[in-house]
């Protein structure tokens, strides 16, 4: 089971397009969910500064970390795997992926995260991430299975 907790709201751009075709071949490999939290909290935190949006963000996902799921934080400074490395993460039985609003994470939710996982030193917006975060979750999983979708 795979849980996304996306700070951010819902929008039905052409990326969340593609990113929800990968959800669609994700889910006969798994249950996924995909969580979205946006609250005016962390809309306020946003326009004050980034600190205080940042422990908005910590706020609002800090329920999700659970000590029983394998807990991964999508963050520059995160670890970077190969696609194959990617896809050993994956035999987790339950695993929370966690993507960060505008100014990232507090240095304190960090140290929660049993993996801190780096997509690119580059930034992308959250569908961006999102769409390839989803992408190699469906890559590694046709990785496990020797699927032909992965050649190498």
């Amino acid at each position: 089971m795979i849980n996304t907790y996306i700070i951010d709201k819902e929008n039905n751009d052409v990326t969340n397009k593609l990113a929800n075709n990968y959800l669609k071949l994700i889910s006969k490999q798994t249950r996924i969910t995909e969580n979205y939290i946006f609250n005016k909290d962390i809309v306020k935190a946003q326009k004050n500064s980034s600190e205080l949006a940042k422990k908005s963000y910590t706020i609002a996902l800090d329920k999700y970390i659970e000590p029983n799921s394998f807990n991964i934080i999508l963050d520059e400074s995160g670890k970077d795997l190969s696609s194959e490395e990617f896809a050993e993460v994956l035999v987790h039985p339950k695993i929370n992926f966690f993507i960060g609003g505008a100014f990232g994470f507090e240095k304190e939710f960090l140290k929660r995260a049993n993996l801190k996982l780096s997509m690119s030193k580059m930034t992308f917006t959250h569908t961006m991430a999102k769409l390839f975060l989803y992408e190699q979750i469906y890559r590694g999983f046709c990785i496990q299975n020797n699927h032909p979708y992965h050649k190498v």
